[in-house]
């Protein structure tokens, strides 16, 4: 029995059968194994997480963005359990656990399914049943037009890394092994002559070795009870220098490096390193959150509002740009030349800066210097047409 079987037997809280043997040294390593593993795999989740929940899910009609029904859904409340941060954490955690998540909407909620079972097809559509959410189990079948089914990857990238996890598992083990000899304690017991079994004589001498030179050795402050024609030598401790706490922290940073990277989220974020803050968000909006909200969009606009609706204007997008914070004083000149250029009005820079738009005709104007023209008023100054003598 390998030692994963072993540990369900004490997590269960169930007696372990006489038959078999539990090294203790092998569970506490398998478990902190899978503590690393875990906390590397949740640490990134997270950041993914909280990161599209920033998002907001804007929804147009006819060409107009509006803030109806679907938006309220989508940004405040997708179901009565839930708000819409903690409905988008379950949705990402269960696609990146599983590599694919199913969605479902029930009554005008939607849900995030627990567990199904999906049977694909190539022609037809594909089916789900077995349909749980909470303890609760839908006794219909549902098509693909009737959910948001999301897959992550063709393959799911998680179970070789957990290969990964497993091989570099082995070497920090080694390492935490050769620190702890380093850093101990040996010695040699000598004595005369071993006591014979089943005497008084034996369980004192028993008693020696198994608990009081333990306890001496590991304790701060100990004395070490020795009888006649017993002797303790102590051998010379031999420090392996290489081996230090460091060592063993640099390699649980690789496991969190090795996660992070497989799921597009720089290091230095998970690492929270504050040097290139900037530049490692951009990376992880680049090649990590843009992907993952074209995936969840275009799946919500194919279900929800299909192509009658596309043609129309009808759909929903999801606005990465209010992720980054926005410090109004530090990007003072850059709103100016955003304002001045015509390119965005006010409520514009107003609601990317998470402030409330002005609920007045002129801040939705579009304004623009003096500074700029269009190369066809240029052109007339210069051929010294109207305005040439100004």
């Amino acid at each position: 029995m390998n030692v994963l079987e072993r540990l369900k037997w004490i997590l269960s809280g169930k007696s372990v059968p006489a038959n078999i043997n539990i090294d203790n040294d092998d569970i506490a390593a398998t478990v902190f194994d899978i503590y690393i593993r875990e906390l590397a795999f949740w640490s990134t989740v997270n950041i993914i997480a909280n990161t599209v929940s920033k998002c907001e899910f804007k929804t147009f009609l006819n060409g107009k963005e509006v803030r109806q029904r679907e938006y309220y859904l989508w940004n405040i409340e997708p179901n009565k359990n839930q708000n819409s941060s903690a409905f988008l954490h379950k949705l990402i955690a269960k696609l990146y656990r599983n590599n694919e998540c199913l969605v479902i909407e029930q009554n005008g909620q939607l849900v995030v399914a627990d567990s199904f079972d999906r049977k694909p097809y190539a022609l037809y559509e594909d089916v789900f049943t077995q349909v749980q959410v909470g303890d609760f189990t839908f006794d219909k079948t549902f098509t693909q037009s009737d959910v948001l089914y999301y897959q992550l990857n063709d393959k799911n990238i998680r179970e070789l890394i957990n290969g990964l996890y497993n091989q570099y598992a082995k070497l920090i083990s080694y390492t935490m092994t050769a620190y702890r000899r380093s850093r101990g304690i040996k010695g040699i017991f000598k004595y005369d002559t071993m006591p014979q079994p089943e005497t008084r004589e034996r369980q004192v001498f028993d008693d020696l070795i198994n608990k009081k030179i333990k306890a001496w050795l590991e304790g701060d402050n100990a004395a070490l009870p020795l009888g006649q024609g017993q002797d303790w030598k102590e051998l010379q401790q031999k420090t392996y220098q290489s081996e230090t706490t460091r060592d063993i922290r640099a390699q649980i940073d690789d496991i969190f490096d090795f996660t992070s990277r497989v799921f597009g989220v720089p290091p230095a974020l998970l690492r929270g390193d504050v040097q290139d803050t900037s530049k490692a968000v951009d990376q992880l909006l680049t090649f990590c959150i843009d992907p993952l909200c074209d995936m969840l969009q275009e799946e919500i606009n194919r279900k929800r509002n299909g192509y009658e609706g596309f043609i129309r204007g009808t759909y929903l997008k999801i606005d990465t740009t209010s992720i980054k914070h926005i410090d109004l004083f530090d990007n003072a000149t850059a709103i100016d030349k955003l304002i001045g250029s015509g390119a965005y009005c006010i409520n514009d820079i107003r609601r990317a800066a998470g402030h409330e738009i002005i609920d007045e005709p002129w801040a939705w104007q579009h304004w623009i210097t003096k500074n700029y023209e269009t190369i066809q008023n240029a052109l007339t100054v210069l051929e010294g047409g109207e305005g040439y003598n100004e």
